[in-house]
């Protein structure tokens, strides 16, 4: 086992001794019946369900037994009401046994891990019956959702103090190996988590990954690295038990002995038989031999060895609780606490244990050994016992006041301003923010904007100088009184822009923390962040996984695709248009023009933040594109139904009859007016061509999946208006993205289809040459067509 310091105060006091006003006897009388729970949890998944598939149901019996006693001392001692709670993926069934045992999980519920309305693979907030703090599963992702939930709980009391309510700790109970995930240290690192002292992570270190004992675990480096960060680090390697062994004669030689080997020789330990114990403990040490360690482990009944062996500070049931409860509040903590893989179980220590199961005989006696039965596997404990009086007390103490009722919000529909110079969507994007401010109050109140370093060069300045950029402790802006600067970048409590470093799945983290406010709070929050749009596909997982936690937000990409020509292929993004039509909890726009972008930004901030909301994806660009283009109707009824068109999905820019068309253009985004001329030039040559422009490819794929559903689905019909059914003709599809993001339109009528988009890697050019490489310019739309009408 590697060594490092103890940096935990350790009591003196033995096993099974009262720490404070907790009995121990009474937690680990607890900790037995979670883990038989646990274990029960996954057995009846795997052998108690009738399953034909030939596909495993699967489960982790051993990842959850090294968490027991961690999870047992917070739930049963150390959290309160107030505190809030990420789990580790594969101890999930701790987390329902623990539920169960504070009456917050029928027993109905038990048997149906893994099944259809029952309990979910792993925790999930949104689909699990009982109560779950944080989805984990996604590796890494959960356990950092702690630091940003600390955050957005931070910003949103400092924003609505007098009605947000308080918050405790932030713990997150993460796996040693989930410390090879690059997402953990992205966060750690974030300057201002280390004034987070709310947080406190627990490191399950049982020093085994899925497939094998960990041979190096360099716990040293962990630690120094969360000490640079500026954490507060404890480790918990030995209980008390082992303790008083240390303490006696030839003691500091049998720490030096287990701390000195690798953490495969203490694994195979745990596998020997007590009476081998002892020899394998000396092993050869040659001219190392210590006869007084000899003669301390001759005087060791092999029984008391073994437990001691096996007493690691991570099932010190005392020493846990002591820790918690001593924790310093000042900067965020990391507790390592030793642990075995599969404590109490027969898959104790084994390097394969990962997925095994527990066979019928070994239920059999895990159910006797922890005064319980195959029988009625889910009793509870005795309401006039100890540990039941200690259930009772402690599912009071947890009980949480009910969520408030998220206040109503009125989003306006637009702001009324004229949009009549050529503007790009991104800046479009900045100016609807800086005029919120002043147009709609109540509704900029509720906008917070993130970025991941490129505030500035995604539009956000005129709405950070309105608004002042929010921080977790207050900044001296040295360039205050610097006459020449532009963007007043003054940090304080009261700002409404987060900026986070050049790390996207930090933002996308933290966005799901905000756009979560109003279901832990609540308080509603419209949270926009702005991304590079090349690199919305590396922070897509995290938040991905924030939206499946019930987390939403705006996420911005731009600039998109080629149009940004000079910049080249590392910055032109080609298949993020199909990533936001397929992505689940969430609505995709890519608008061309500015008054379409503030209808659907608008939109989208109305369906944020609420608990029947949803998230969206805007894909936006830096090329001006002339307003007049879209040839908005003039009257107030026929800007309305633009409007109303605009936000469903899409609209037709041209206003002939659809049955004269021969020919119908279909755009999306910043290449309109590429298509535009494209329809032009084949007039030119007496070919009638319809246009369209879509705004969201999404909802009009959600269109076309419920034209003539059966069940009454509430699709907007924009589909038909688009592509009149009783009207065929063919079609050139046209974006900046991959072409096949459209291609479904081919199936609205039967119509013969051309896709036009990018599909492969770019270079540097300008904006002509760009469309021209890629076959989205004038020329390459017009021929399209013309080969579809065989002209």
């Amino acid at each position: 086992m590697t060594s490092t310091p103890e940096q935990a105060t350790q009591p003196t006091s033995g096993a099974g001794a009262a720490t404070g006003d907790v009995d121990v006897d009474t937690l680990r009388q607890v900790s037995q019946r979670v883990l038989w729970l646990a274990s029960a949890i996954v057995d009846a998944a795997n052998r108690g369900r009738p399953n034909d598939t030939g596909v495993k149901v699967g489960g982790h019996q051993s990842s959850s037994a090294s968490m027991v006693d961690i999870m047992v001392a917070l739930w049963f001692h150390g959290l309160d009401h107030r505190d809030r709670v990420s789990v580790k993926p594969h101890a999930s069934p701790v987390l329902h046994a623990v539920n169960h045992l504070l009456g917050d999980l029928d027993a109905s519920y038990l048997p149906t891990l893994r099944e259809r309305g029952g309990l979910q693979a792993y925790p999930s907030r949104s689909k699990d019956p009982d109560t779950v703090d944080f989805s984990t599963g996604s590796v890494g992702i959960g356990a950092t959702a702690t630091l940003w939930a600390a955050m957005a709980h931070r910003y949103v009391r400092s924003q609505f103090p007098g009605s947000t309510p308080e918050a405790g700790r932030f713990i997150s109970l993460l796996g040693d190996a989930e410390l090879d995930e690059g997402a953990i240290w992205e966060a750690v690192a974030d300057p201002q988590v280390a004034s987070l002292g709310e947080l406190l992570w627990v490191v399950d270190l049982n020093r085994q990954s899925l497939d094998r004992v960990v041979p190096d675990i360099q716990i040293q480096r962990l630690a120094a690295m969360f000490e640079a960060a500026g954490w507060q680090v404890v480790t918990l390697k030995w209980g008390r038990r082992i303790g008083e062994l240390f303490a006696r004669p030839g003691g500091e030689a049998l720490r030096r002995r287990m701390e000195s080997m690798p953490n495969e020789e203490y694994q195979r330990l745990l596998r020997a038989d007590s009476s081998e114990l002892a020899a394998r403990v000396l092993g050869d040490q040659g001219d190392q031999d210590d006869p007084a360690l000899r003669e301390l482990l001759a005087a060791v009944p092999a029984a008391e060895l073994s437990a001691a062996v096996r007493d690691l500070g991570g099932h010190d049931l005392g020493l846990l609780v002591d820790t918690f409860a001593a924790v310093d509040d000042h900067r965020p903590t990391v507790v390592f606490a030793y642990t075995v893989k599969g404590r109490g179980l027969p898959t104790e220590g084994h390097p394969n244990n990962h997925s095994v199961l527990l066979n019928a005989t070994q239920m059999q006696a895990l159910a006797e050994a922890s005064g319980t039965s195959l029988d009625d596997p889910w009793v509870g404990f005795a309401p006039d016992s100890p540990a039941g009086r200690l259930a009772a007390r402690r599912a009071a103490d947890l009980a949480r006041p009910a969520v408030s009722e998220v206040g109503r919000l009125s989003v306006p529909a637009e702001l009324g301003h004229e949009h009549r110079k050529p503007v790009s969507t991104q800046a479009a994007l900045g100016r609807l923010l800086a005029d919120l401010v002043r147009d709609a109050p109540e509704t900029a109140a509720r906008v917070v904007t993130c970025s991941p370093d490129v505030a500035s060069s995604t539009n956000l300045g005129g709405w950070i100088n309105k608004t002042g950029v929010w921080s977790v402790a207050e900044r001296r802006d040295w360039f205050a009184d610097d006459a020449e600067r532009l963007l007043r970048w003054s940090e304080s409590q009261s700002g409404q822009h987060i900026e986070l470093g050049i790390a996207e799945v930090n933002t996308v983290g933290l966005l799901g923390e905000l756009g979560a406010t109003w279901s832990r709070w609540g308080e509603r929050l419209i949270p926009i962040g702005t991304f590079y749009d090349p690199f919305v596909g590396r922070a897509l997982e995290p938040w991905s996984f924030g939206l499946y936690a019930g987390g939403q937000s705006i996420l911005v990409g731009t600039p998109s695709g080629v149009t940004l020509a000079p910049e080249g292929g590392a910055h032109q993004s080609v298949s993020t248009p199909s990533i936001g039509l397929e992505q689940p909890g969430c609505v995709a726009w890519e608008p061309a023009f500015a008054h379409d972008l503030e209808w659907c930004v608008l939109r989208a901030m109305d369906q944020v933040g609420r608990p029947d909301g949803t998230s969206a994806y805007l894909r936006l660009s830096t090329r001006p594109v002339d307003p007049a283009l879209a040839r908005v109707p003039e009257d107030p009824e026929g800007r309305e139904r633009r409007r109303r068109q605009a936000v469903s999905g899409g609209y037709r820019i041209t206003d002939h009859d659809p049955a004269t068309e021969q020919v119908t253009l279909v755009g999306v985004g910043a290449v309109m007016p590429e298509v535009l001329a494209a329809a032009a030039r084949l007039g030119e040559r007496g070919i009638v061509a319809g246009v369209v422009c879509l705004t969201s490819p999404d909802l009009v794929w959600r269109s076309f999946q419920q034209r003539g559903d059966r069940e009454g689905g509430t699709g907007s019909g924009v589909l038909d208006l688009l592509l009149p059914p009783g009207h065929p003709a063919p079609l050139v599809t046209v974006l900046d993205g991959h072409p096949h993001t459209l291609a479904f339109l081919a199936g609205a009528r039967g119509d013969r289809m051309r896709c036009l988009g990018v599909s492969q890697f770019g270079q540097s050019t300008s904006l002509p040459d760009a469309y021209a490489l890629h076959g989205i310019d004038v020329t390459s739309i017009a021929s399209a067509a013309l080969d579809l009408l065989g002209r």
